[in-house]
């Protein structure tokens, strides 16, 4: 069994250096990797990514993760990423990154991923060049996600786990407004799921949203945003074979960082 922790959402910046570590101290007796599901700082700076990077480094799990909107919103999302691997943290973006744990070989795929929307109420690559560069994007990284997907089931990924920063699935956005479904997520990052295959998909994104759902195709799907699992992580426990099992959340919940009432997270 593999003990999964997770947490998106968590917008670190100078003030908040040392609020999660007391937490993420306790991992090595309740989890076997740590998974952050985006948005990890509040404007995209290497100086907040510098202190996502002390609140990890030296962890005795190995820590993966993708990046979200906010880490992009300085437009140096290349630096933020040098500062979080200089901290020892697997970052992906398209691709994947195979883990030994105790033995069992686990994968873990990851792309930001992008908006667009949901079967029935989604954007079609049509019309405006605007419009087609938005549709564009989202399959580029639904197509990264598969194929990351894909290269770690050949090579040997028993356990191989999606994370992702917007949603896959409408399910996990119950709670935001929905009119606002298409800038949270995207259909396409779920059939890639499906079509290549996973034990279990991980995103943030939606601070209203709801932990629980699942894609067309049976692979269960976890909002970790820290707003809605209200805790420093959550843990899941994944075995071979056999659907996860709910470990529950773990840790102390540390006060609110960067709540966002309405409008995108």
């Amino acid at each position: 069994m593999i003990r999964v922790a997770a947490v998106g959402d968590i917008h670190l910046g100078p003030g908040s250096a040392g609020l999660l570590r007391p937490a993420f101290d306790t991992l090595g007796s309740c989890a076997d990797l740590l998974l952050l599901a985006g948005d990890l700082t509040r404007h995209g700076t290497p100086e907040e990514a510098r202190v996502v990077a002390g609140e990890v480094s030296g962890l005795p799990v190995p820590v993966v993760a993708v990046l979200g909107n906010h880490d992009y919103q300085s437009d140096q999302e290349k630096a933020v990423t040098r500062e979080l691997t200089a901290g020892g943290v697997h970052v992906l973006e398209g691709d994947g990154v195979l883990l030994d744990i105790g033995g069992t070989r686990v994968g873990v795929a990851g792309t930001k991923g992008f908006g667009g929307g949901f079967a029935g109420r989604s954007a079609s690559e049509f019309g405006e060049p605007e419009m087609k560069a938005f549709i564009r994007y989202t399959r580029s990284c639904a197509a990264g996600l598969g194929r990351a997907l894909r290269e770690l089931r050949d090579q040997g990924a028993v356990l191989r786990i999606a994370l992702t920063h917007y949603a896959p699935v409408p399910d996990t956005l119950a709670g935001e407004p929905p009119e606002i479904h298409p800038f949270l997520g995207s259909y396409l990052l779920a059939e890639a799921i499906d079509g290549e295959g996973a034990d279990l998909a991980v995103h943030g994104h939606a601070h209203l949203g709801t932990e629980h759902g699942m894609t067309a195709g049976g692979v269960r799907v976890r909002n970790v945003a820290m707003p809605v699992i209200d805790q420093a992580f959550a843990v899941y426990h994944l075995s071979p074979g056999l659907p996860p099992d709910e470990g529950g959340t773990a840790g102390p919940a540390p006060p609110p960082l960067h709540h966002h009432p309405g409008g995108t997270p």
